[in-house]
């Protein structure tokens, strides 16, 4: 039977562990609804972009704009891989980071060069020590960004595919579909299609909008595609935000449970372990008193 000091620090470990899980969880509540409301207003303007440029990019090839050359052979690979920076958040980051290694050792079966540029210190730890060579990374971005980080993501995606550092370029974040779902995620980026420019815009109901374009095409293509990657990446960014305070929030809701039932068993211990002693003290007595007698 442990002693009855040693249940006590326990029990009291346990509830100061579950005053701190319980402090995470409102923290990560209050943050998951700034982020929530974040990608709830991006998305209709993604959305409507990805129909605008689907119908602009209809029938145009590489000749309009280098971001919709396709290669025939495809050397090197860029994975854009976006976690969180800090942990605590289950199996959150686990996922993405295994996604990544599946896709990665996939195309290096296939003979291709794979690189990663990670966002987040969760992934750059993990693939530190992974057989792919990271070329850059950004950590300590992903508590406070703005379209800024995205900008500056999607110009250096954007100058290694356009110069033939990269020849094709995935994204991979997690998805937030709700509180209780969230999906590691694998995007293709560039080349860019126009199936894929208006592939996640919802289909419209009713006569299909025609647009009038001015300046031509073209002049429209070169100031639009970039921004489009940059509108991929910031919505990555977003959904792996959201994604991140909601996973947080369950484990560690899941965590503040977990404490509540090791408490009560640690008090039952600790109640058997006391009546323990109270009999024993009582059989001494009781023996003391017969001896005394005898």
């Amino acid at each position: 039977m442990p002693a009855l000091k040693d249940v006590k620090v326990k029990i009291t470990a346990v509830k100061k562990t579950k005053q701190i899980t319980k402090a995470m969880n409102m923290v990560a509540s209050a943050k998951l609804r700034n982020a929530q409301a974040r990608i709830e207003r991006f998305r209709p303007y993604a959305d409507k972009f990805y129909e605008m440029l689907g119908e602009l990019a209809k029938g145009a090839d590489h000749t309009v704009h280098p971001l919709l050359e396709s290669r025939e052979e495809v050397k090197t690979v860029l994975i854009v891989a976006i976690t969180s920076d800090r942990g605590l958040c289950g199996g959150f980051n686990h996922n993405i980071v295994s996604a990544v290694l599946k896709v990665a050792r996939a195309k290096a079966a296939e003979g291709k060069t794979v690189k990663l540029l990670c966002i987040g210190r969760k992934g750059r730890d993990s693939f530190r020590h992974s057989e792919f060579e990271t070329v850059a990374a950004y950590v300590n971005e992903m508590n406070s960004f703005d379209f800024t980080l995205a900008s500056r993501i999607g110009a250096e995606v954007i100058g290694g595919f356009v110069n033939g550092t990269y020849d094709e370029v995935i994204m991979a974040f997690g998805k937030f579909i709700s509180l209780a779902r969230q999906e590691a995620t694998l995007l293709p980026v560039l080349p860019l299609s126009p199936a894929e420019a208006g592939g996640e815009a919802t289909e419209p109901v009713g006569p299909k909008a025609e647009y009038i374009y001015e300046p031509s095409v073209e002049g429209l293509l070169a100031e639009l595609l970039p921004r489009f990657i940059n509108v991929q990446i910031y919505r990555g960014l977003l959904d792996t935000s959201a994604s991140e305070h909601a996973a947080r929030m369950r484990s560690m809701d899941n965590a503040t449970r977990n404490c509540d039932d090791l408490v009560s068993s640690l008090t039952l211990v600790y109640n058997k372990a006391r009546q323990a002693a109270i009999t024993k003290e009582l059989m001494d007595i009781v023996g003391g008193s017969e001896a005394l007698k005898g």
